[in-house]
């Protein structure tokens, strides 16, 4: 008698999510969501625990910590994580502050996903480079003091 294996688990998915400034209130809609369907959290450093709470209680956390000139996870193994847990079925959201495609490493992550097959979903979050200002009143286009604004990253890949 031959037992045949089990059936394959369902791919799951990865959906890079910006949780913004730290303040919840300033969660998207659809950011919320997606940190609350979550069965894996995968948490930046400068995500605040306010945030984090909108996750399910059944849901596994696991803090990835980021931030320059400090002890860091390896991206290298961030990105294994994310490309196994979703292998295995999860619905993994990484969450990271402000923005996933402004200095958030997104578009690297978002590279090695697809590289292995996967199809991953992006919600952006409010950059600290607007709610900072934002914050202090000032506007970023006013049409009388300023013509434009540039984001530049101080931090280039070696």
């Amino acid at each position: 008698m031959s037992t045949l294996p089990p059936p394959p688990r369902p791919l799951g998915s990865c959906t890079l999510v910006g949780a913004g400034p730290g303040d919840p209130e300033l969660l998207t809609l659809k950011a919320l969501k997606a940190i609350q369907a979550a069965t894996l959290l995968l948490v930046d450093d400068l995500v605040s625990d306010a945030i984090v709470a909108h996750a399910a209680p059944t849901a596994r956390v696991v803090y990835v910590g980021k931030r320059g000139g400090c002890q860091s996870t390896p991206q290298a193994f961030i990105e294994k994580l994310m490309v196994s847990a979703v292998q295995d079925g999860e619905r993994v959201v990484r969450l990271k502050g402000g923005d996933p495609f402004i200095f958030g490493r997104g578009g690297e992550e978002m590279a090695h996903l697809q590289a292995a097959g996967i199809t991953v979903g992006v919600v952006n979050g409010i950059t600290a480079g607007l709610a900072a200002v934002t914050a202090l009143g000032v506007p970023l286009t006013h049409r009388e003091h300023a013509h434009g604004v540039v984001f530049v990253t101080g931090h280039a890949k070696p």
